[in-house]
C-alpha cells in the first residue's frame, strides 16, 4: 500500500521520485482517436526567473503594478518584477510556518478582488501547536501603509483553524472565484486510503473544496447562500461539527493539488490519485467527486456500496511514469490561439505538460504518452491578467512562461 505523499514528499526531485514510484501502478489505457486527428501543439516554456527556494504558488494582482508574486514553502513570499527577484521578502513567515521538508509549509496565497483598493490578501499555512497537533490555518493579512513590496506582518486574522492528523494531504491553494467569495482547497488529512473517511464525511472539513464570504462584515466570515449545508453552523474552530459543516462547497477530495477558476466560470480541480490514476474535475456547482468511493473514474473502497450521486472526473491518466498531477488553467490568452479553451496542467514527478480541451467530456482517459517533458518539477501553475499561464519548478527554483511552438 502506498502511504500517498503526493504531491511532493521531499525537498527534491529524486527522494519524491523513490517514494512515490513505490505505489501500484496500473497500465495506461489508450483513447480510442479519430482518424484524422489534427496536429497536437507543441508546449514549451521560456525561463523568467531563477533563484527561489521550494517555490509552489504564483499569484499575478490586478493592480496594474506587473508584479509577480510567488509562495515559498518554507515560509516566505518573494516579489519578481521584469525577471528578477527584490531583495527581501514580501511576507516573513518562518516562525509560524511548520515547514517539514515534505507536504508541510506555506502553501498557498490568494489577493483579495478588490486587492488594489484594500491592500488584502490571503494565505494558507500549517502550524504545530504545543503538544504536537498539527493544523492548517487560513488568515488574512493586509500590505504595509508605508511599502506596497511590504506586508504587514502585525496584521495577521486568522479565519478558520482545521486539525490535521497527519502531516501529508494538505493540498493548501486559495483561490477566490468569479463570485467573489474564497474557495480552500482541503486534502483528507493524509495517511494513505483516507483511513477515517473524512473526504466523505459531511461534518469534516478535510477532503473538501470550502467557500467562504470575506465580505460578508460577519466574524470570520460569511456563508454564501448556494453552499449545500449554508444554512448549519461553521466548523471553522479545528475543522469538524455536529452537523454538516457550513462552509463545504464539493466532497471527496483526496488531495486537490491546485485547481483554478476558467474566465467562462467553470472551476478545474486535479486531484492526485493514490495507487493508479491521477485525475481531473470541472465544476459549475457543488459535487460529491467520490474519493475514497472511487479514485478517478474506478471504484477504490468496497465499503461505499455502489457510490451513488458521484461526479466523474472529466479526465483522468494512469501512472508511470506520470505519478502527482499539478492542475493549471484553461487558456484564454491572445499569444497562442492554437490552445484557446485548452487546459494547461502538468504532472509533478514525470514533468509532463499536457492540455486537453476545455469542453473534454466526463470520463475521458489521457494519453500520457503526448506529454511533453520538461525536465523540471511543476508544483503550480498561474495565470497573469492576459490570460499567459506560468509554471514554477519546484526543485529548480525557476519560473518560466508557457509558449507553444510550431
Amino acid at each position: 500500500m502506498c502511504p500517498g505523499p503526493k504531491p511532493f514528499c521531499i525537498a527534491g526531485f529524486l527522494a519524491a521520485f523513490f517514494i512515490l514510484t513505490s505505489c501500484g501502478k496500473d497500465p495506461l489505457a489508450t483513447p480510442s482517436q479519430p482518424s484524422q486527428a489534427p496536429p497536437i501543439p507543441n508546449l514549451a516554456l521560456t525561463l523568467i526567473a531563477t533563484g527561489l527556494s521550494f517555490p509552489l504558488g504564483f499569484q499575478v494582482p490586478d493592480d496594474g503594478s506587473g508584479r509577480y508574486f510567488v509562495v515559498e514553502q518554507p515560509g516566505m513570499i518573494k516579489i519578481i518584477v521584469n525577471g528578477s527577484l527584490l531583495p527581501g521578502n514580501f511576507l516573513d513567515l518562518r516562525s509560524k510556518v511548520d515547514f517539514d521538508g515534505f507536504e508541510m509549509g506555506l502553501l498557498g496565497m490568494a489577493f483579495h478582488p478588490n486587492f488594489s483598493q484594500n491592500s488584502r490578501f490571503y494565505v494558507n499555512y500549517n502550524r504545530s501547536l504545543a503538544g504536537g497537533q498539527l493544523q492548517t490555518v487560513i488568515a488574512e493579512y493586509q500590505v504595509s501603509a508605508s511599502d506596497p513590496d511590504l506586508a504587514d506582518p502585525a496584521s495577521e486574522r486568522i479565519l478558520l483553524t482545521v486539525d490535521q492528523p497527519f502531516p501529508n494531504h494538505k493540498a493548501g491553494q486559495l483561490e477566490f472565484g468569479p463570485d467573489g467569495f474564497l474557495y480552500i482547497g482541503l486534502g483528507d488529512g493524509g495517511s494513505g486510503d483516507d483511513p477515517d473517511h473524512r473526504a466523505q464525511n459531511p461534518q469534516e472539513l478535510l477532503g473538501k473544496m470550502l467557500r467562504i464570504d470575506v465580505n460578508a462584515g460577519l466574524t470570520p466570515y460569511g456563508i454564501p447562500a448556494g453552499n449545500p449545508y449554508a444554512a448549519n453552523p461553521l466548523c471553522g474552530a479545528g475543522g469538524t461539527g455536529i452537523a454538516p459543516c457550513a462552509e463545504i462547497y464539493a466532497w471527496g477530495l483526496r488531495n486537490p493539488w491546485r485547481y483554478s477558476f476558467d474566465r467562462n466560470g467553470a472551476l478545474w480541480i486535479a486531484d492526485v490519485g493514490q495507487d493508479s490514476w491521477e485525475e481531473i474535475d470541472r465544476l459549475t456547482a457543488p459535487a460529491n467527486l467520490g474519493w475514497r468511493c472511487r479514485e478517478g473514474a474506478h471504484a477504490y473502497n468496497a465499503s461505499c456500496g455502489a457510490g451513488t450521486g458521484l461526479t466523474e472526473p472529466v479526465a483522468e491518466y494512469g501512472h508511470n511514469p506520470d505519478e502527482a498531477i499539478t492542475g493549471g488553467y484553461v487558456y484564454r490568452g491572445s499569444r497562442y490561439p492554437t490552445i484557446a479553451g485548452e487546459y494547461v496542467f502538468g504532472d509533478f514527478i514525470s514533468g509532463h505538460l499536457f492540455h486537453i480541451s476545455g469542453a473534454t467530456s466526463a470520463g475521458s482517459t489521457l494519453e500520457v504518452t503526448a506529454g511533453f517533458g520538461t525536465g523540471i518539477s511543476p508544483s503550480a501553475f498561474g495565470e497573469d491578467v492576459n490570460g499567459e499561464i506560468y509554471v514554477v519548478d519546484y526543485t529548480g527554483g525557476g519560473l518560466y512562461a508557457l509558449t507553444v511552438t510550431p
